[in-house]
């Protein structure tokens, strides 16, 4: 679907500069369809993005929509 569409592209999109200047978890608690719990990791290693819990403890968790995280990322 959309969401995994676009962390799919996340993922891609992460390199180790992005890690180093960005050092931040991010979580997001999405609703409706595609919903869950994602996470984009640009603080562990070489990052990582994908579906469930991030591997260490989120420095910001979101709430939305799972049709307003595909815009926002669009």
């Amino acid at each position: 679907g959309p969401v995994a569409e676009t962390f799919r592209v996340i993922q891609g999109a992460v390199t180790e500069e992005y890690v180093r200047s960005t050092q931040g978890v991010f979580q997001f608690e999405l609703s409706g369809d595609g919903g869950g719990t994602w996470y984009i990791d640009l603080k562990t290693k070489s990052g990582s993005a994908g579906f469930g819990k991030p591997p260490v403890t989120a420095d910001v968790v979101m709430s939305m929509s799972s049709s307003d995280f595909v815009k926002m990322f669009t």
